[in-house]
């Protein structure tokens, strides 16, 4: 029996991302943010490598490249796009203006996921000086930012629901405005690498909402 997509070791990171924000999810149904927000950082790490990884093999074929761009781009909505308003909703986040800012940040993810892939498609993303950039802030980039403030949640726990809005509310604009983002090099990722595994420190020894 044949089956359809691709499963070698190219796309086993973004793989391992999906079931990472799909246990997310789980948790988040339960009230159990702690847990959701740790399997949100576990799948933006797994983000941080799928591409280096995919890149390691010589003889990847177009088909093969093309879908890993696809697919990845599906996971990271469902890791960085739906896992944060589960998040949202496990810590209380139950109201209809609350729905609207879900839906809305969601769209907004989407957009941006499919801007992206068609600027990959196209080659035409880079900026002045034929840098490449992102247009837009990249939904990956929650991987990074709801852990600190969830951590910083702890000095505002009573009003954290407003603030966890505030917050969707200015990334979905990020989300979606034109503007030119450097993609990280090496040495940038190193310390996004490192930044993660200190919030993921703070986070599992109790320093959080």
């Amino acid at each position: 029996m044949k089956l359809i997509g691709y499963y070698n070791y190219t796309v086993l990171a973004t793989y391992i991302a999906l079931v990472s924000a799909i246990v997310g999810i789980f948790y988040a149904t339960f009230g159990l943010h702690h847990e959701a927000v740790i399997f949100l950082m576990i799948s933006g790490f797994c983000d941080g490598f799928d591409g280096k990884i995919a890149r390691m093999k010589k003889n990847r074929t177009d088909l093969e490249a093309n879908f890993g761009v696809q697919i990845d781009s599906l996971t990271d909505l469902i890791s960085f796009g739906v896992l944060p308003i589960f998040i949202g909703f496990s810590i209380g986040m139950h109201s209809p203006g609350h729905l609207i800012v879900f839906a809305i940040y969601v769209l907004a993810a989407l957009v941006r996921l499919a801007y992206f892939n068609v600027l990959a498609e196209s080659e035409m993303n880079v900026d002045s000086k034929g840098r490449k950039c992102y247009s837009g802030l990249p939904v990956t980039s929650v991987s990074l930012t709801i852990p600190i403030l969830y951590i910083l949640g702890q000095f505002f726990r009573d009003r954290f629901d407003t603030v966890y809005m505030c917050f969707l509310l200015l990334t979905m604009l990020a989300f979606v405005v034109d503007f030119k983002l450097v993609k990280p090099g090496n040495k940038q990722m190193a310390v996004m690498v490192l930044i993660g595994a200190i919030e993921f420190a703070l986070i599992i020894n109790g320093y959080h909402f």
